[in-house]
């Protein structure tokens, strides 16, 4: 039996659950994670990477917040690669491939070496409540933890069903058991519960491939980080490649339609939308005569690889046979195939923007729970759980980032305002503000939040004001120094950009499209100058100088937003006696309970003309 009573009790150890108990034991929590099997920590159930378009930029709000995914991420790397470089700096994005067992060790590792952490083992199948507030929890051995709050992260476990073609198994993951009983409790208590589903692909013997039938792709040549710690940068790295199906492959997976659990009604629940099954692309876009497939390393030493893009649930000789027509693979060795896996959800509208819920005081969904696909988007939920439990018991105040704040900010926000009905993913689209919400500056926009709440360090603080302050002296060489045309034009003919007839200031020439600083310091008179700066110094000097107007604007626009942020509504606010609102706006309106009327000018069928009828009933 254990006596004792924590203040934060995590239930499950995937990416939210690892980063919300960190989070919560790291303010001073006292706090008890608790997983199925201690042996999988951290663990990376699909892909063997982190990070990616927009959620890069998720892993390195993590770091600046004090969390953990980029310190593990950059230990565990074997490859990085900055996305989208050829595109605006909004869009540019980090990401590694990992080693995966590394990647859980190092988890594990970390977690143990966090003070005021504790860790069982046991299945929870129910929660403590009472008076509507969580009390603890119930493990299957019968044994009563109490608690002063509880994070639920339960992934794919709750009630989990594993599809291979007409085969089906209970189950979170491929060999481990399934959570039950929590999902009824609650439906119980009055929550909303959905079924979602998600997919992996097969992993292979890396040495039955024939990789030089594939496109090779090499890390970046100066492979960056994703932590603003003293993490280790990559010296080495391990490349994947690039391959494509063709139409045999299309026509014999076609074959096995008829046993698809997709296809013929098994599977009920929807899919993640932006990366769906390879009988899904088939299906969907018939005219296609192949789609890019990546083979991915999982590691450093392992000969396993994961097939990037050939998730499936087709039965397991299908998948074997098609995958010998791809070039490559014509004589591939499958270590397992992939599968498809149904699990519970609860729909997030349920929960306020620090990830409580509305119907059970104390208690917090992090993570697939909440209808989100991805680790970056769990661990970020997770970390924000973590704070906001610990907030909740020791009487502090909620904590809460903004869409112009943070991508996890717009995340959650999506999830409370919209909700979602399918696997939600993180993308730079979702983001209005996402000039502002880059990966650089992710220290600059988080660090002195994460140090207020006492989870980064001074060193880190100061770190970043080191970065700020070498930023605006960079700029200020760059607007004061002047360049000659005799000095400047060769440089300019070379980006094939208009001569000068006069002298300009190098700020000015750095504007130019093409033009970067790095071209600049060909100029003995710029390079004396700047030399000594660090790398983030002048990325961060450079997008300054280069988006100045747009960064404004956008400025511009978070400030007339934060208006409508101030105006708040109070909790117990009836909507439906408004008369004016549309029959829509009442009905989502009430149920969401927005607390500002910005929120509610972000939910789905309420109009800026339900907004204004608000402001005028408020009194604006």
């Amino acid at each position: 039996m254990i006596l004792e009573k924590y203040d934060v009790i995590v239930v499950g150890a995937g990416h939210a659950g690892c980063e919300a108990a960190a989070a919560a034991a790291n303010m001073g929590s006292k706090t008890l994670l608790i997983t199925m099997n201690m042996q999988t920590i951290g663990q990376m159930s699909c892909n063997p990477a982190m990070g990616g378009i927009a959620k890069g930029q998720i892993v390195r709000e993590i770091d600046a917040m004090g969390g953990y995914s980029g310190i593990i991420a950059d230990i565990s790397a074997i490859q990085f690669k900055m996305l989208n470089l050829s595109k605006g700096p909004a869009m540019w994005s980090p990401r590694t491939q990992n080693d995966r067992m590394l990647f859980a060790e190092e988890w594990r590792l970390a977690l143990e070496n966090t003070p005021n952490l504790d860790f069982f083992q046991d299945m929870v199948k129910s929660l403590v409540i009472e008076n509507n507030q969580v009390r603890g929890v119930v493990t299957s051995l019968g044994i009563k933890i109490q608690g002063k709050s509880v994070v639920l992260t339960n992934g794919t476990f709750l009630n989990g069903l594993i599809h291979v073609g007409d085969k089906q198994l209970g189950g979170g993951r491929m060999g481990e058991p399934k959570a039950f009983g929590i999902t009824e409790q609650l439906v119980s208590l009055g929550f909303e519960a959905g079924r979602m589903k998600t997919g992996t692909p097969p992993r292979v013997d890396g040495r039955s491939l024939d990789y030089s039938k594939m496109e090779e792709q090499e890390g970046d040549i100066n492979p960056q980080k994703f932590s603003y710690t003293d993490t280790p940068k990559l010296t080495k790295q391990r490349s994947c490649h690039i391959v494509y199906t063709n139409e045999t492959v299309h026509d014999i997976l076609r074959e096995g339609f008829d046993r698809s659990p997709m296809f013929n009604g098994t599977i009920q629940s929807i899919g993640p939308r932006y990366c769906p099954s390879i009988e899904d692309k088939v299906n969907r876009f018939a005219e296609r005569t192949r789609h890019q497939l990546f083979v991915e390393p999982e590691g450093w030493q392992t000969v396993e690889i994961y097939v990037n893009g050939f998730s499936s649930s087709l039965p397991e000789d299908v998948q074997i046979k098609a995958m010998k027509h791809i070039p490559g693979f014509e004589n591939v060795k499958v270590f397992r195939p992939g599968y498809a896996i149904e699990y519970d959800y609860f729909p997030p509208t349920q929960l306020y923007h620090t990830l409580e819920t509305k119907l059970i005081s104390n208690l917090y969904f992090a993570g697939q729970i909440n209808g989100t696909t991805g680790y970056e988007e769990a661990a970020g939920q997770g970390l924000m759980a973590g704070i906001n439990a610990h907030n909740k018991v020791h009487g502090k105040e909620e904590f809460i980032l903004n869409r112009d704040e943070a991508y996890i900010g717009v995340l959650i926000d999506d999830l409370i305002t919209k909700g979602t009905e399918e696997p939600y993913r993180m993308f730079t689209s979702r983001a209005e503000y996402r000039l502002l919400l880059r990966q650089d500056n992710a220290d600059i926009r988080l660090t002195e939040k994460s140090h207020k709440l006492g989870l980064a360090d001074y060193q880190r603080l100061e770190k970043v004001q080191k970065k700020i302050s070498g930023s605006n002296e960079l700029e200020e060489i760059l607007k004061e120094t002047s360049l000659k045309p005799g000095i400047i034009n060769p440089i300019l003919a070379e980006i094939e950009s208009s001569p000068v007839d006069q002298a300009y200031r190098a700020a000015q020439i750095l504007t130019r499209p093409n033009m970067t600083l790095e071209k600049l310091e060909n100029i003995d008179l710029i390079k004396d100058k700047t030399a000594h700066f660090p790398f983030e110094v002048k990325e961060q000097a450079e997008i300054n100088i280069k988006y100045k107007g747009y960064i404004e604007k956008e400025k511009e626009n978070v400030s007339k937003l934060n208006r409508l942020e101030t105006i708040r509504i109070s909790e117990d606010f009836d909507f439906s006696k408004i008369s004016s609102l549309s029959s829509e706006a009442r009905q989502k309106l009430n149920k969401i309970k927005p607390k500002t009327i910005a929120q509610a000018s972000r939910i789905s069928g309420v109009s800026p003309a339900d907004i204004n009828v608000l402001l005028i009933y408020l009194g604006r």
